[in-house]
């Protein structure tokens, strides 16, 4: 794990406006609804706290949304607290219940304003990290990106690829934009005219020299964020040059597609591709519940062995494939790694107006341990 200096501590400020909505049911029991609702916000340490009080309330629930995914919290006591965990406006929806189907509702509306802590590189401090060493387990092969170079283990795969490296990407991949320092690898996606191209990025690879079959992979990153930018830490089957995509295989450990709204830069995907008289492939996908992925550091992992393929996120599993069908031969025998940042495509789309360049993902670290 790297060591970063601190360069400003975070904070949040909230602002709570009420919006004078209300709700009454219809009373369909006889009984007596709640009236009188009333609410209050207060913030301590980043932590949303909040009350609510009610005459004839039987209990209350609280509902917070944060990157499209609700949080509901009830109780008899009436108070409710909710961690936020990026900037944005927020919706906090407080009921108080005559039954689960009769009660009043107010709704308001918080500003958050996080100020992320970042290191001298500009890279968050905070974050997911995972061990050395695993029970059963040995390290084969790592890089921690220590040095202000890459290693002999990585080339460079340069230009536009084959129309748009098979996706009509929007990029040119060239080695000026990939920078060691600081204890991690950068790949940095710019705007600007080079070759023909409005934008310009980089495509590591580990083809030729190192390749592995089985085992458990570890990769600690900070991701990028904006519409049009896609991440990818994937692999593809050594024998490509022999069987082209798809019957070489492909596992993506991650790949986001960052967007201007809704959960684009929340959420992650883990996929596997091959060919099955065809292409055909199978994935899962992970979302934050607060935050996106390019305010902390996280750990994308597969263990994968004869049988399956498991995908995790901050050892969290979220997806798994049985590979021992016979069609899926691809995924026995060794495969190597490709780190880029790639622009546009037909899965993200273009860049547009929010986007904002540079956008960064760096790699503090990948590891591949094997069954001893």
């Amino acid at each position: 794990m790297k060591q970063h200096t601190l360069l400003s501590l975070g904070a949040l400020v909230i602002t709570a406006m009420l919006v004078l909505v209300s709700c009454q049911k219809e009373d369909e029991g006889g009984d007596v609804l709640p009236t009188n609702l009333v609410s209050n916000v207060t913030v301590n340490a980043g932590t949303v706290q909040v009350t609510a009080t009610a005459d004839n309330a039987q209990y209350y629930s609280f509902t917070f949304s944060e990157n499209g995914s609700p949080t509901t919290i009830e109780n008899e006591a009436g108070s409710a607290s909710y961690t936020y965990s990026g900037s944005g406006s927020y919706n906090i929806i407080v009921r108080a219940h005559k039954n689960a189907s009769e009660f009043i509702f107010t709704s308001e509306t918080v500003q958050v304003e996080i100020s992320i802590e970042v290191g001298e590189d500009g890279l968050p401090v905070n974050g997911y990290s995972t061990p050395t060493e695993y029970a059963g387990y040995t390290m084969v092969w790592a890089d921690e990106f220590d040095g202000d170079a890459l290693s002999d283990d990585w080339v460079y795969e340069i230009g536009t690829g084959n129309w748009g490296w098979g996706n009509n990407e929007e990029q040119y991949y060239r080695p000026a934009n990939t920078e060691v320092s600081n204890g991690s690898l950068k790949i940095t996606a710019e705007e600007g005219w080079y070759n023909g191209s409005d934008y310009t990025s980089s495509r590591l690879k580990t083809q030729g020299r190192q390749s592995f079959q089985y085992g458990r992979i570890d990769i600690r990153a900070n991701l990028p964020k904006g519409q049009g930018i896609w991440p990818a830490l994937w692999m593809l089957g050594d024998n490509i040059v022999t069987n082209t995509w798809p019957a070489c295989g492909e596992i993506d450990i991650m790949e986001l597609v960052g967007s201007s709204t809704g959960t684009g830069n929340a959420t992650v995907h883990g996929t596997v591709h091959w060919d099955e008289g065809g292409h055909n492939y199978n994935g899962g996908s992970s979302i934050l519940s607060g935050g996106i992925y390019a305010d902390e550091w996280h750990v994308f992992s597969i263990i994968w062995d004869e049988e399956q393929i498991r995908w995790f996120r901050d050892d969290i599993q979220y997806h798994q494939i049985d590979i021992t069908d016979p069609n899926m031969s691809e995924f026995h025998q060794p495969f190597y790694f490709i780190f880029n940042v790639a622009v546009g495509g037909l899965w993200p789309g273009s860049p547009d107006a929010t986007t904002e360049f540079p956008q960064t993902m760096a790699v503090d670290y990948v590891r591949v341990f094997q069954p001893e």
